[in-house]
Formats: structure tokens, sequence, C-alpha cells
């Protein structure tokens, strides 16, 4: 099985074609009529625009991608209890609890605990117990 490649659509007008279209018009430009001031500055303009645009997309893709992949791949820890050990101010700190949610903050993925609303990164965690009492809270009508 070979490694998945992603490639832009064969349409599409990225930042790389714009500048050699750009580049094309000034080499072959008529001397007698250069390209105006305006027209130039405009085209840089767009050109700035369109690679601000994709390095904002690619940042987007990865955080966005980053957060829910780690969410979702984690999400059933939730309502189990894990028991957790860290070193916080060279002391080393342990416990236990219920995992009632997850978040990332700073990108850092947390569990939040109940009872103590303390919130424990990922990585912490040493042990992980599946609650056999778990209550189903739905109620049938």
């Amino acid at each position: 099985m070979g490694a998945a490649t992603t490639t832009e659509p064969q349409n599409a007008l990225g930042k790389d074609a714009f500048l050699r279209i750009l580049v094309t018009q000034m080499k072959n430009q008529n001397p007698l009529e250069p390209l105006k001031d305006t027209e130039f500055i405009g085209q840089m303009t767009q050109f700035s625009s369109l690679e601000q645009l994709t390095n904002l997309n690619k940042t987007m893709t990865q955080f966005v991608g980053q957060g829910q992949q780690s969410l979702t791949q984690h999400a059933d820890l939730l309502g189990n209890t894990v028991y957790w050990e860290q070193e916080v101010n060279g002391q080393l700190e342990s416990g236990n609890g219920i995992v009632k949610a997850l978040s990332i903050k700073n990108g850092e993925l947390l569990v939040e605990l109940e009872n103590n609303d303390m919130k424990v990164p990922i990585t912490a965690i040493q042990r992980i117990e599946n609650n056999e009492e778990k209550i189903n809270e739905q109620e049938i009508v």
C-alpha cells in the first residue's frame, strides 16, 4: 500500500501560476505602452492577497484537523475512570477521576474530571478503567 499524496486540482490557479503569468506579462509587454503603475500595484496586491489566503488556509486546515482528530480519537474516555500522574513545580502529583469532558487549550489536549473540576493533560494519564455502571441518561417517553 503506497503513501497517500495530495494534489491540487488541475484547474486551480495557485500562487506559483499567478506569479509565472505576471512575469511572462512583464517580459512581453509593449515597451511603448508598459503597465501603468496602478495596474502593476493592483496585480502585486492580488498576488500578496492570494499568498496570505493560501497560508491562512493551510494553517486553519492543520489547526482544525489536529483539534477534531484528537478530540474524536479520545472521545471514548468520556465516563471512564482515569488515573494520572504528572510533575508540577518539581513535585510528582497523581490522582484519579471520571472523565466528564475533553478540551484543547494552547494546542494541548486536556481531560476534565468530575467532582474536582480538574483538568489533566492527556499525556499524564497512566491507566484507564471502564466504568461498568454507566447509566443511560436518556428517558424513554
